[in-house]
Protein backbone atom coordinates (compact mmCIF):
# COMPACT_ATOMS: atom_id res chain seq x y z
CA UNK A 1 0.00 0.00 0.00
CA UNK A 2 1.56 3.16 -0.92
CA UNK A 3 0.89 6.45 1.13
CA UNK A 4 0.10 9.39 -0.71
CA UNK A 5 0.73 13.09 0.79
CA UNK A 6 -2.61 15.19 0.26
CA UNK A 7 -1.11 18.06 1.66
CA UNK A 8 1.78 18.09 -0.96
CA UNK A 9 -0.83 17.36 -3.98
CA UNK A 10 -3.11 19.94 -2.90
CA UNK A 11 -0.07 22.78 -2.61
CA UNK A 12 1.65 21.26 -5.79
CA UNK A 13 -2.32 21.53 -7.69
CA UNK A 14 -3.16 25.04 -6.08
CA UNK A 15 0.75 26.51 -7.29
CA UNK A 16 -0.55 25.16 -10.95
CA UNK A 17 -3.68 27.31 -10.65
CA UNK A 18 -1.40 30.45 -9.96
CA UNK A 19 0.69 29.80 -12.91
CA UNK A 20 -1.77 29.18 -15.53
CA UNK A 21 -3.60 32.20 -14.28
CA UNK A 22 -0.70 34.51 -14.76
CA UNK A 23 -2.05 37.03 -17.24
CA UNK A 24 -5.41 37.21 -15.65
CA UNK A 25 -6.08 40.09 -12.71
CA UNK A 26 -5.07 38.78 -9.37
CA UNK A 27 -8.79 39.97 -7.53
CA UNK A 28 -10.24 37.88 -10.47
CA UNK A 29 -8.45 34.69 -9.87
CA UNK A 30 -9.03 35.38 -6.00
CA UNK A 31 -12.84 36.05 -6.18
CA UNK A 32 -13.18 32.64 -8.81
CA UNK A 33 -11.09 31.02 -6.13
CA UNK A 34 -13.77 31.89 -2.92
CA UNK A 35 -16.66 30.93 -5.49
CA UNK A 36 -15.23 27.92 -6.12
CA UNK A 37 -14.07 27.13 -2.30
CA UNK A 38 -17.37 28.37 -0.82
CA UNK A 39 -19.65 26.46 -3.69
CA UNK A 40 -17.38 22.53 -2.33
CA UNK A 41 -18.07 24.33 1.21
CA UNK A 42 -21.75 24.56 1.17
CA UNK A 43 -23.02 22.44 -1.45
CA UNK A 44 -20.19 19.24 -2.06
CA UNK A 45 -17.70 18.08 -5.17
CA UNK A 46 -20.15 17.35 -7.26
CA UNK A 47 -22.27 21.02 -7.16
CA UNK A 48 -18.33 22.20 -7.37
CA UNK A 49 -17.39 21.30 -10.56
CA UNK A 50 -21.06 21.68 -12.27
CA UNK A 51 -20.30 25.28 -10.67
CA UNK A 52 -17.09 25.41 -11.75
CA UNK A 53 -17.26 24.19 -15.28
CA UNK A 54 -20.55 26.36 -16.03
CA UNK A 55 -18.35 29.78 -15.49
CA UNK A 56 -15.50 27.96 -17.22
CA UNK A 57 -17.94 28.01 -20.50
CA UNK A 58 -18.80 32.04 -20.28
CA UNK A 59 -17.44 34.76 -21.64
CA UNK A 60 -16.08 36.80 -19.13
CA UNK A 61 -13.47 37.88 -17.09
CA UNK A 62 -13.73 34.94 -14.75
CA UNK A 63 -13.32 31.89 -17.49
CA UNK A 64 -9.68 31.20 -17.88
CA UNK A 65 -9.69 30.94 -14.25
CA UNK A 66 -12.62 28.52 -13.64
CA UNK A 67 -10.69 26.45 -16.50
CA UNK A 68 -7.79 26.32 -14.83
CA UNK A 69 -9.49 25.64 -11.25
CA UNK A 70 -11.42 22.67 -13.02
CA UNK A 71 -8.20 21.59 -14.71
CA UNK A 72 -5.98 21.44 -11.60
CA UNK A 73 -8.73 20.12 -9.31
CA UNK A 74 -9.80 17.48 -12.43
CA UNK A 75 -5.55 16.35 -12.17
CA UNK A 76 -5.64 16.48 -8.32
CA UNK A 77 -8.72 13.51 -8.18
CA UNK A 78 -6.80 11.59 -11.26
CA UNK A 79 -3.65 11.87 -9.33
CA UNK A 80 -5.76 9.73 -6.37
CA UNK A 81 -7.36 7.35 -9.11
CA UNK A 82 -10.79 8.77 -8.97
CA UNK A 83 -10.15 8.91 -13.04
CA UNK A 84 -11.73 12.34 -13.07
CA UNK A 85 -10.65 14.13 -16.42
CA UNK A 86 -10.82 17.84 -17.71
CA UNK A 87 -10.18 17.82 -21.06
CA UNK A 88 -12.06 21.43 -21.74
CA UNK A 89 -14.75 20.96 -24.10
CA UNK A 90 -16.20 17.98 -22.72
CA UNK A 91 -18.44 18.79 -19.26
CA UNK A 92 -20.50 16.16 -19.60
CA UNK A 93 -17.89 13.73 -19.42
CA UNK A 94 -16.34 15.14 -16.34
CA UNK A 95 -19.27 15.49 -14.22
CA UNK A 96 -20.46 11.63 -14.89
CA UNK A 97 -16.51 11.04 -13.59
CA UNK A 98 -17.33 12.85 -11.04
CA UNK A 99 -20.76 11.10 -9.98
CA UNK A 100 -19.61 7.92 -10.89
CA UNK A 101 -15.77 7.84 -9.52
CA UNK A 102 -16.28 10.04 -6.81
CA UNK A 103 -19.57 10.57 -5.30
CA UNK A 104 -20.56 7.12 -5.11
CA UNK A 105 -18.78 6.06 -2.41
CA UNK A 106 -18.46 7.88 1.15
CA UNK A 107 -15.62 7.38 1.80
CA UNK A 108 -13.79 8.91 -1.76
CA UNK A 109 -16.22 11.61 -1.78
CA UNK A 110 -15.17 12.71 1.56
CA UNK A 111 -11.20 12.65 0.72
CA UNK A 112 -11.84 14.20 -1.96
CA UNK A 113 -13.93 17.43 -0.59
CA UNK A 114 -11.31 17.28 1.85
CA UNK A 115 -8.34 17.24 -0.75
CA UNK A 116 -9.88 19.67 -2.78
CA UNK A 117 -10.86 22.07 -0.38
CA UNK A 118 -7.12 22.56 1.01
CA UNK A 119 -6.29 22.75 -2.75
CA UNK A 120 -8.34 25.73 -3.04
CA UNK A 121 -7.43 27.24 0.02
CA UNK A 122 -4.08 27.21 -1.24
CA UNK A 123 -4.55 28.86 -4.42
CA UNK A 124 -6.27 31.49 -2.47
CA UNK A 125 -3.59 32.19 -0.69
CA UNK A 126 -1.11 31.94 -4.03
CA UNK A 127 -3.50 34.65 -5.32
CA UNK A 128 -3.39 36.80 -2.40
CA UNK A 129 0.77 36.86 -2.24
CA UNK A 130 0.53 37.80 -5.82
CA UNK A 131 -1.12 40.52 -5.35
CA UNK A 132 0.59 41.55 -2.26
CA UNK A 133 4.01 41.24 -4.05
CA UNK A 134 2.71 43.37 -7.20
CA UNK A 135 0.62 46.17 -4.76
CA UNK A 136 4.00 46.11 -2.71
CA UNK A 137 6.30 46.82 -6.50
CA UNK A 138 3.25 49.34 -7.67
CA UNK A 139 3.42 51.30 -4.41
CA UNK A 140 6.39 54.04 -3.84
CA UNK A 141 8.28 53.02 -0.64
CA UNK A 142 8.66 55.94 2.19
CA UNK A 143 12.17 57.04 0.60
CA UNK A 144 10.86 57.65 -2.69
CA UNK A 145 7.99 59.47 -1.72
CA UNK A 146 10.49 61.70 0.15
CA UNK A 147 13.05 62.16 -3.11
CA UNK A 148 15.81 60.03 -1.21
Amino acid sequence: MTVTNLDYLAAKYAQEVIAQTQGVDKSTVENAITKVLGVLQEQGVYACFVFALSRAKSDNNESQSMQAIVSEMAKLLGQLDFAVTYEGHDAEATLRNVAEHVTQDLDRLLIAKDVLEQMLIYARYGAKARKDKDTAQDTPTENQQQGA
